[in-house]
C-alpha cells in the first residue's frame, strides 16, 4: 500500500518500532532475536515411497543374494547462475542411497570411503586398538564386496513447457493469472561390478507445475493515493522432483532385480495426485 502525505512517515515509525521490539543488542537466553518458524522435522516421502516400503517388505521375507552399492549420479545439465549456484541438487546419489534404503535393500559404501580408508592406515600403522587386542587386526576378505552398483546423472531440466496467462483490468481493479510447466529427468543404469555387464537402464521425467496469481486496486480519494496489491505465487519443489524420479527409478531397478511381481507393489505408484495406503515403513 502507497499513501501520500504523513501516512508514509507514520508506517515508518511503526516499522521500526516493531523491529526493536524483535531485535536486541543484548542477548537474552543466549539469543538476540527468536527465529522465525516453529515447523517440525518430518519425513520427506515422495509419491513413490510407499512403493518402496513394499519391495522393503517383500524383500525381507526372502533371503537376499545381492549387495548393492552407489557410484556417481550427478548433475549433468549444467544449469546453474552467477549468484545461486547450481539449479538442481548435487546429492543426488545420495537421494537413490535413500531409496535403497527405504527398500531394505543390502548395501556397502562406495560413495565416501575416506573415513575406512584412513583407519585401514592407521591399523596397518598399529595405532587402533578395537578392544579385542593391543591393535586393530587387518584381515584378508574382511570387507563385503557389491554385486551390483548404481550409476548414472540428472539429465534435463526444461524451462518453460508450457505457459498460459490471462491479465484483466475492470475500473480500478486489476488482476493476473499464469501457469507454467517445466520437467527434469533422470537416467540410472544397474551394472553388474564383477562383469561391468549392464542389466538395467530407466529413463524418467516429471513434470514440475508453478503458478502465480496478482491482483491490485488503485484509487484516488481527494488528494489521498490508494494503492494496493496482493499475490500468491508456488511452484512445486524441484529438488523433490528430482527425488522422486530417483524413487520412480530405483523402485523399478529393484522390483526387476528381486523379480518381484509388478501387481504386487504397482498398488502403491501413484494415480495422478492420488498416492495410495501402504506400509509405513520397510522391515530392515
Amino acid at each position: 500500500m502507497r499513501l501520500t502525505g504523513r501516512y508514509p512517515r507514520i508506517l515508518g515509525a511503526l516499522a521500526l518500532f516493531t523491529l526493536g521490539a524483535c531485535t536486541s543488542p543484548v542477548p537474552i537466553n543466549g539469543k538476540y532475536a527468536e527465529p522465525l518458524g516453529t515447523a517440525p522435522v518430518i519425513d520427506n516421502p515422495t509419491p513413490y515411497t510407499q512403493a518402496l516400503f513394499c519391495l522393503g517388505h517383500a524383500i525381507a521375507r526372502q533371503p537376499s543374494p545381492y549387495m548393492l552399492a552407489v557410484g556417481k549420479v550427478e548433475d549433468y545439465t549444467g544449469k546453474d547462475d552467477l549468484e545461486t549456484g547450481k539449479r538442481l541438487t548435487q546429492g543426488a546419489a545420495l537421494m537413490v542411497m535413500s531409496a535403497l534404503g527405504k527398500a531394505a535393500v543390502p548395501l556397502v559404501e562406495r560413495f565416501d570411503t575416506s573415513v575406512t580408508e584412513m583407519e585401514l592406515k592407521y591399523a596397518n600403522n598399529k595405532l587402533i586398538g578395537d578392544g579385542q587386542g593391543p591393535y586393530r587386526k587387518i584381515l584378508s576378505g574382511s570387507l563385503p564386496g557389491s554385486t551390483q552398483h548404481i550409476i548414472g546423472g540428472i539429465t534435463e531440466i526444461n524451462y518453460n513447457i508450457r505457459s498460459n496467462s490471462v491479465d484483466g483490468l475492470w475500473d480500478v481493479v486489476s488482476g493476473s493469472a499464469q501457469l507454467y510447466v517445466l520437467n527434469v529427468g533422470l537416467d540410472l543404469r544397474l551394472v553388474e561390478t564383477q562383469s561391468l555387464r549392464v542389466r538395467r537402464v530407466v529413463s524418467y521425467q516429471k513434470q514440475v507445475l508453478g503458478r502465480e496469481v496478482r491482483a491490485g486496486l488503485f484509487e484516488f480519494f481527494g488528494s489521498k493515493l490508494l494503492d494496493i496489491g496482493f499475490g500468491e505465487r508456488s511452484l512445486e519443489p524441484i529438488q523433490l522432483a528430482v527425488r522422486s524420479v530417483i524413487e520412480r527409478g530405483v523402485f523399478e531397478m529393484v522390483r526387476e532385480l528381486y523379480n518381484i511381481p509388478a501387481e504386487q507393489c504397482g498398488a502403491y505408484l501413484t494415480h495422478g495426485d492420488k498416492v495410495f495406503n501402504g506400509p509405513t515403513k520397510a522391515s530392515l
